[in-house]
């Protein structure tokens, strides 16, 4: 008579549970990994194979050997297969870096027209000059067994991602001093809080940007009104009439949350000298009037500096963001939405547009 299958104790750590509940309700990992998550998280609340198999719906051995593993090598371990024998590699390790050094190279310095590798251009390369580099193995390689060989290494030589080199030397400079401007907004917020009253008027600390080439539209029909049993929401016809574009000009305030704003056809200094009298005009005489701004070539021109200089002393002061740091201005969450084309501004719209719309 067979002597009776002893119960297994299965120590799992609570990460390694966390890992196992992941996986066991995963709908993209492989079939096999989730169900033996799910029959260690089994085992470990009732540690016997058969009410395990009966459960998961397979044989108690695979159970037992699922535990075996996961005793031997760890839960996470246990999920997938065994390495087993196969045959030896053809392609070293040599051979294998050889191939990873040409394509961190670009096709053009090798001679080849193209900006950029091509997997197929590449191994057919690999093909005609691997036997005089000394790597034979490579005389016969596949574009599949390339594309492997690169993913071994996570290396993409047909693709492109973008990135953006720091070309501001006082970069860390200037981002101090807008965090410092967002400092005194938070303070200033703290203490009216703690008064129980709204935010002193001495002092408007204002995000400005712009938004240029923006489509305005114009409907060729009304819109209908929504109608029980006819139809839910307002209906708008497809059809539209162009106005060329426009550019938004516009700034919120970090103390108040009011929204400034001007829709103009061009984005010069005259606009954003009408766009400074707009906000000189909304505010009392004795405030002072910060913006956090980008270093468009309108914010710093002749125009600008004659103009700013006619004003009283501390009337508006200037902080710049960092090259290429414009995104640091809260302004962008005004302009976000309209960037990606999923609402339209209620705002005043030159030549009669009705809308406005990014290109």
């Amino acid at each position: 008579m067979a002597a009776w299958r002893q119960a297994m104790e299965l120590a799992m750590s609570e990460e390694e549970v966390a890992a196992l509940v992941v996986i066991a309700r995963s709908r993209t990992e492989a079939a096999r990994r989730v169900e033996r998550a799910r029959t260690l998280l089994a085992y470990r609340q009732d540690p016997s194979f058969f009410a395990v198999a009966q459960r998961i719906g397979v044989h108690h051995q695979t159970v037992q050997r699922c535990v075996e593993r996961a005793l031997t090598y760890g839960p996470i371990v246990a999920l997938d297969d065994l390495p087993r024998p196969g045959r030896e590699p053809t392609i070293t390790d040599e051979a294998k870096a050889w191939v990873v050094n040409l394509a961190c190279r670009k096709a053009k310095d090798l001679g080849y027209p193209h900006e950029l590798w091509t997997t197929r251009l590449l191994a057919r390369h690999v093909r005609e000059h691997a036997p005089a580099q000394g790597h034979v193995c490579l005389g016969q390689l596949a574009q599949g067994t390339l594309c492997n060989i690169l993913n071994e290494q996570e290396i993409k030589p047909h693709k492109v991602r973008y990135y953006l080199e720091r070309r501001d030397p006082d970069f860390k400079t200037k981002m101090a001093e807008v965090l410092c401007v967002y400092r005194e907004v938070k303070l200033i917020k703290e203490t009216a809080a703690a008064a129980d009253r709204e935010p002193s008027d001495a002092v408007a600390i204002i995000s400005y940007d712009e938004k240029p080439g923006i489509q305005a539209l114009a409907t060729t029909a009304p819109d209908l009104p929504p109608e029980p049993g006819a139809h839910t929401t307002f209906a708008r016809d497809h059809e539209y009439k162009r106005h060329g574009t426009v550019s938004l000009l516009a700034g919120i305030d970090l103390l108040t949350g009011q929204v400034h704003a001007l829709v103009r056809d061009r984005h010069r200094s005259c606009e954003f000298i009408e766009f400074l009298k707009l906000i000189d005009a909304a505010y009392p005489a004795h405030t002072a009037i910060k913006l956090i701004l980008d270093n468009h070539s309108a914010h710093i021109s002749k125009e600008t500096k004659a103009w700013l200089a006619q004003q009283p002393a501390g009337r508006f002061e200037f902080t710049f963001t960092p090259t290429h740091g414009c995104r640091v201005g809260e302004d962008v969450t005004i302009l976000t939405p309209h960037r990606a084309g999923c609402a339209d501004f209620q705002l005043p719209v030159p030549h009669g547009r009705a809308s406005l719309t990014p290109v």
